[in-house]
């Protein structure tokens, strides 16, 4: 059973900053593209960032300011998202997801599953 849990989100000051992780489980990680996807309160989801299977190919969603980190630990099975300077815009629930390549930023991302996510609030 494919699982994927993340963590890390919390409530922070504009200009804040935060690490979030996404645990995974189930599915042979080595061979998947990976993403963050993200979705502010009474709108639909937005990509966030994306990486290829060994690292070394990263992608950005346009909602993000250049401010964000996509990383992975092939070893621990882990994604990571560096974020700082984080501003208001940037609440929203944060979700991990897997692919077999580079997903269609044409499209938007699947909403996050019922529990899925972690909530990143900034706030002064």
């Amino acid at each position: 059973q494919v699982q994927l849990v993340e963590s890390g989100g919390g409530l922070v000051q504009p200009g804040g900053s935060l690490r979030l992780s996404c645990a995974t489980s189930g599915f042979t990680f080595n061979n998947f593209y990976l993403s963050w996807a993200r979705q502010p309160p009474g709108k639909g989801p937005e990509w966030v960032a994306f990486i290829n299977t060994v690292g070394t190919q990263t992608r950005y969603g346009a909602s993000v300011r250049g401010q964000f980190t996509i990383s992975r630990d092939n070893a621990k099975k882990m994604l990571y998202l560096e974020m700082t300077n984080l501003m208001p815009e940037d609440t929203a629930l944060y979700y991990c997801d897997w692919h077999l390549g580079w997903p269609d930023v044409g499209k938007p991302p699947r909403p996050p599953r019922r529990g899925q996510g972690t909530q990143v609030s900034i706030s002064a």
